[in-house]
């Protein structure tokens, strides 16, 4: 995508050098002035070259991307009794009235689109076994900070990049001191989150660095593909859930000889996504169910689908590293000083926004740990274990962000990769 606008941007090519030497040759005829007559060259100004990404990725996208355009998600259009839609007028002025509106832009959600992208992309090609897991997050992080020019609550880390491994499913990232190392046997999920004006891109990927679990991975990549495909305004919940269902156990793995179903991770679902909110109140399951909640014109959707060779449900396992401050938390006397101290430093570096323990050390706070689970048990700070499915099975993860546009369905965060 950058080397076709460095094209339409019109770099100077290196072998049109003649583009700077004279133009005008303009003759002196001044009476007497003979041999002193001199040729005036009038030159060109150097036409400025366009800034090309660096690898890893640290060069901020408004200095790539310097008209604030930002590249367009996947369009997939409404069916059936929306078809519609895709030509209306009525629902094109929408549309126009929203991109010109500093609220609802969908230029902010792409852009952090477009972070997400080129940060995957690097992670992909860096991301090796004998890292340790702390290398493997701020290899992430470190990359969607620059891209996104982190700047407080304007733009950031919309949540702790998730690193599950294996039978681990979700909520898993590296605390201080962690000493996990990435083997060549592991199956990684790599859930990235980054905000601009609190529109989140949330979006998963799965990596291996052998074949055995292959066809699970494929599995789970075609079920959020159906998810994504169904979804749309007016859609029922319930309905995408037994479309999911359906198309992540028509797969099987074998390992070692035995065949395993792959199977939908029940108690795990997609959701709504709300403005500094990564859970906005709706949930899309991936098994059917009987929900008749609506999809809505305008909503934002994390569509993320979870398969298993275990049982096919996860439960709460492992050290806590995720914590979100309660959108709607009571106010409650808090009796700690320390307690009150962190809930102000929390409000003024996250809001809203998920955070882990690696991101309280990096804005200073120390010996907090007491304090963090006193908030918890007054119901101001939510924590979010790691959830598990039954060791020695393993489970994968894709995860999109769409939006539910009043012309067409985009997907905002689709790319080459996935």
């Amino acid at each position: 995508m950058i080397s076709k606008e460095v094209e339409q941007k019109g770099i100077v090519p290196q072998n049109h050098e003649e583009d700077d030497v004279e133009e005008d040759d303009v003759v002196d005829d001044t009476p007497g002035a003979g041999e002193e007559t001199k040729k005036k060259k009038k030159k060109k100004k150097p036409k400025k070259k366009k800034v090309q990404q660096s690898d890893p990725p640290r060069v901020g996208l408004s200095k790539i991307f310097t008209n604030g355009i930002y590249p367009e998600g996947e369009i997939q259009p409404y069916k059936d009794d929306n078809a519609w839609r895709t030509t209306s007028e009525e629902k094109r002025y929408d549309e126009r009235m929203a991109m010109e509106d500093p609220e609802i832009t969908y230029q902010s959600i792409r852009r952090a689109a477009e972070v997400h992208r080129q940060v995957r992309q690097s992670a992909r090609k860096h991301i090796r076994p004998g890292m340790t897991m702390t290398e493997v997050a701020n290899l992430i992080e470190d990359g969607s900070r620059a891209l996104v020019e982190e700047n407080g609550l304007e733009s950031g880390i919309g949540f702790p990049t998730g690193l599950s491994l294996n039978h681990c499913a979700a909520h898993y990232t590296p605390n201080a001191g962690d000493t996990n190392i990435l083997q060549s046997g592991d199956v990684l999920k790599i859930d990235i989150g980054v905000h601009v004006k609190g529109r989140i891109v949330d979006s998963a990927f799965t990596l291996n660095f052998e074949p055995t679990y292959d066809t699970l991975i494929e599995a789970v990549k075609a079920a959020t593909d159906t998810g994504v495909r169904e979804s749309g305004i007016d859609v029922r919940l319930g309905e995408i859930g037994g479309a999911i269902q359906e198309t992540m156990e028509s797969y099987e793995v074998e390992v070692n000889g035995k065949i395993y179903p792959v199977k939908s991770i029940e108690n795990l679902s997609g959701h709504s996504i709300g403005l500094y909110q990564i859970h906005g109140g709706k949930s899309v399951q991936l098994v059917k169910n009987d929900d008749q909640t609506k999809m809505e014109e305008g909503e934002y959707f994390a569509i993320e689908t979870f398969g298993s060779t275990g049982r096919g449900r996860v439960v709460e396992s492992g050290e806590c590293s995720h914590y979100a401050k309660i959108i709607d938390a009571p106010r409650v006397p808090l009796r700690l000083t320390s307690a009150k101290s962190l809930l102000k430093s929390i409000s003024t570096n996250f809001g809203t926004l998920p955070f882990c323990r690696r991101y309280l050390d990096r804005v200073g706070e120390t010996k907090y740990l007491l304090a963090l689970n006193h908030l918890v048990q007054q119901g101001i700070v939510q924590d979010y274990p790691p959830l598990c499915d039954a060791k020695g099975s393993m489970t994968a993860q894709f995860e999109h962000t769409i939006l539910l546009r009043p012309t067409v369905k985009e997907v905002i965060s689709r790319g080459d990769d996935y």
